[in-house]
C-alpha cells in the first residue's frame, strides 16, 4: 500500500513538472508562430504575392533583427519583454493580458497555449498507457510531448491563417516515425501485425487525404493535411485509433459547421482549415480512443 501511494505521489510530481514545461513549451510556440507569420508576409511582399500592409509593418520587426537580439517583444509599441513578463500562464493573469508599457491587448491565444499544452503534457505523463519505468516507454513519450510541439504550431497557423508550416509536418512526421518503430519494436514476435496496423493507420489518415486532394485537384483539402494526417497516423500506430480520431474530426467539425450553415452565415463553399480539427480528433482518440472503442464493443456484443 505504502509502495502504491510513493508510485502515485512519483507520477502526481512527474506531471506537475511535465506541465510546467509543457507551459514554457506553449510560450515558445506562441512566440514562433507570429515570427513564423512575419517571415510568411515577408516573403509574399518581397516575392511580388499579394500581402496585407498593415499587418507588415505590425510584424516587421520581428524579421529585421538578427538571432543575437531576436527577444520576444510587444507587436503595439515593440518594447522587449522582460523576463518578469514572460513567466507562463503567471504573467499574462498578472498582467490581465495587457502590455506593462502600452497597455495594448495581449491576445489570449498565448495564454491558452501555455494553459493548455501545460496540461496536455501532465495529462500525458498521468494517463501514458505503459509503465515509465521501462526504457522504451520513456523514449516514447518524450517523442510524444516533442510532437505536441510542431502540432501546436500548425494548429494555431492553420486556424488563423489556413495554412500548415510545412517543416513542422515534416518534423511529426520524422518523431512519429522513431514512435512507431519503437512500438513496433515492442510488439517482440508480433511486430509483423504491428507494423500493418501502424500502415494502415497512416493510410487512413493520410492516404485518405491524399485520394481526397488528388480527386478535388487540391479544392477539398490542402496538401499539408496528407502529411499531418500521415504523421499523425504514426502516433495513432493503431487502425481503430486512427479509425476514432478521424471520426471525431470529422464530428467535431460537424458540429461546429453546420450550425452556421443552417443559420446562413457560413455558405457551401466556405473554407474551414481541417488541420485543427484533425489534431483534436487525434488527440482525443489517442487520450479517449480505447475506451470509446470498448464501449462500442459492448454495444455490439448486448445488440
Amino acid at each position: 500500500m505504502m509502495s502504491d501511494n510513493i508510485v502515485l505521489m512519483n507520477d502526481i510530481i512527474l506531471a506537475i513538472i511535465s506541465g510546467i514545461i509543457g507551459a514554457v513549451m506553449g510560450s515558445f510556440v506562441g512566440a514562433q508562430v507570429w515570427r513564423l507569420r512575419a517571415r510568411h508576409v515577408a516573403d509574399d511582399k518581397n516575392s511580388g504575392e499579394p500581402y496585407d500592409n498593415a499587418e507588415y509593418k505590425k510584424l516587421k520587426g520581428l524579421t529585421s533583427r538578427g538571432l543575437k537580439d531576436d527577444r520576444s517583444m510587444c507587436l503595439s509599441c515593440r518594447e522587449p519583454l522582460r523576463w518578469l513578463d514572460m513567466i507562463p500562464v503567471l504573467s499574462w493573469a498578472a498582467l490581465r493580458g495587457k502590455c506593462r508599457k502600452c497597455h495594448a491587448p495581449i491576445g489570449r491565444t498565448e495564454f491558452l497555449l501555455e494553459l493548455g499544452l501545460g496540461a496536455i503534457f501532465a495529462l500525458s505523463v498521468l494517463l501514458w498507457p505503459g509503465s515509465l519505468g521501462e526504457p522504451l516507454e520513456i523514449v516514447k513519450l518524450v517523442v510524444w510531448l516533442a510532437a505536441l510541439i510542431p502540432l501546436a504550431i500548425n494548429f494555431v497557423y492553420d486556424l488563423r491563417w489556413m495554412s500548415l508550416i510545412s517543416y513542422c509536418n515534416w518534423a511529426i512526421i520524422a518523431l512519429g516515425l522513431l514512435y512507431a518503430g519503437v512500438s513496433v519494436i515492442q510488439g517482440g514476435s508480433d511486430w509483423l501485425p504491428a507494423l500493418i496496423s501502424v500502415a494502415i493507420s497512416v493510410g487512413i489518415l493520410g492516404g485518405l487525404y491524399g485520394v481526397l486532394w488528388v480527386v478535388s485537384k487540391g479544392r477539398w483539402v490542402g496538401e499539408g493535411d496528407i502529411y499531418l494526417g500521415a504523421g499523425l497516423g504514426l502516433f495513432m500506430a493503431d487502425w481503430k485509433l486512427a479509425l476514432v480520431g478521424l471520426f471525431l474530426a470529422n464530428l467535431i467539425g460537424t458540429i461546429i459547421v453546420l450550425p452556421g450553415m443552417i443559420s446562413g452565415k457560413l455558405a457551401r463553399k466556405t473554407q474551414v482549415p481541417f488541420g485543427p480539427l484533425l489534431i483534436v480528433g487525434c488527440l482525443l482518440s489517442w487520450f479517449t480512443g480505447d475506451l470509446l472503442i470498448d464501449w462500442y464493443q459492448s454495444l455490439l456484443i448486448i445488440g
